[in-house]
């Protein structure tokens, strides 16, 4: 029997009532980011932020839910970030982006050498960055398949690493390679190789221009960071470089009322642990509900902070000494610099290494 209920229609929402959605590039709608004190009902942001399963609709694209744009609440504003900072959040992610994409294809070349080209990963691998170098791009394009390398001259292989770029050990490489490229290694059948070659070749060049695109988005993020008022005490911390900096400004602006804490800094970073305590049992777990690229954008800064700072290192062997693992050691070192950045921010001062890393003073006898 065909059932009678009368089909439930979603909720239409007034178009005077969008969703403020924040995103790298705007603040919709824009008059929201004129106004310090605007807020919106609690129903536009929920339709905004919840599809209960259904596809998105013209009103509510999915697009505009990302894992670095924060949505309004209703119970906060929107950031106001500069018209600068937004710039260079659009460069910094997309960056960071080109990063990643070029890594990816990077591994993807690797693999589809290691079944038919092994020699290649032997020779150009050792070098930092192996397979996304110019040296090993321009080698690659000029022998694709494991015959057409052994048959390459020193003559040819200068030429190459000159072509490069390569100004000194030249001929000590030239001649490396060439010995790697004509020792004995499996080969596939000539048909087979020769088709593996140009499937080799399709794919080497999506990473040069992952490479050139990674490239000229750094010079860029190079040429605006050093123009925002922030990026003078950004850059102070150790282990923070333009490309670090320009993400961490990316992802928390330059709106110095948008955090109210440095808690809140923290939890937003993912930095912060969460503890839950039920009766006589607690448990202290990692932060998973944050935002991805300042928390990866974080796990870089622990990482190289120590090689610059004496204080850090400490810090960092301090929490290992006590139990703690690599990542965690790290995490809890990213957590005392952000908070520190937080207050060099509020106060507007630079990083000072005495201050931020003090050590306990002896007791008097």
């Amino acid at each position: 029997m065909p059932s009678t209920a009368t089909p439930r229609t979603p909720r239409s929402r007034s178009p005077s009532r969008p969703p403020a959605v924040c995103s790298s590039r705007s603040c919709a709608p824009a008059s929201a980011r004129s106004t310090p004190s605007t807020r919106w009902p609690p129903h536009a942001t929920a339709t905004a932020t919840r599809s209960h399963g259904r596809s998105p609709t013209p009103a509510t694209p999915s697009s505009w839910r990302t894992s670095s744009a924060p949505i309004c609440t209703p119970t906060g504003r929107c950031p106001r970030d500069s018209d600068l900072a937004r710039a260079i959040a659009v460069l910094a992610r997309a960056q960071q982006d080109a990063v990643w994409n070029r890594q990816q294809l990077a591994n993807q070349l690797r693999s589809l050498l290691r079944e038919y080209f092994p020699a290649t990963l032997d020779a150009y691998l050792h070098w930092q960055n192996g397979l996304c170098r110019p040296e090993t791009r321009i080698l690659l394009e000029l022998a694709p398949t494991p015959s057409r390398a052994a048959r390459l001259s020193l003559a040819q292989l200068r030429s190459a690493l000159k072509r490069a770029g390569r100004q000194r050990g030249i001929d000590a490489d030239a001649e490396r390679i060439r010995e790697v490229l004509r020792a004995e290694y499996a080969h596939q059948p000539p048909l087979v190789e020769d088709a593996l070659g140009k499937q080799m070749l399709a794919l080497l060049r999506q990473l040069n221009a992952a490479c050139i695109a990674a490239d000229q988005l750094a010079e860029a993020v190079e040429e605006a960071v050093p123009q925002h008022p922030d990026a003078e005490i950004i850059l102070s911390f150790p282990g923070l470089g333009t490309q670090l900096g320009a993400r961490i400004l990316a992802e928390i602006g330059d709106d110095h009322t948008r955090f109210t804490t440095a808690r809140g800094m923290k939890a937003y970073a993912g930095a912060s642990p969460i503890t839950r305590a039920s009766g006589k049992k607690s448990s202290i777990t990692r932060r998973w509900v944050k935002n991805d690229r300042l928390n990866h954008t974080g796990y870089l800064w622990a990482f190289a902070a120590p090689t610059a700072s004496a204080g850090a290192k400490a810090h960092y062997d301090r929490r290992r000494e006590v139990g703690d693992w690599h990542a965690a050691a790290q995490r809890n070192l990213f957590n005392k610099m952000i908070g520190q950045l937080y207050h060099c921010l509020q106060k507007h001062i630079p990083f000072d290494e005495t201050l931020a890393f003090r050590t306990e003073l002896p007791a008097a006898a």
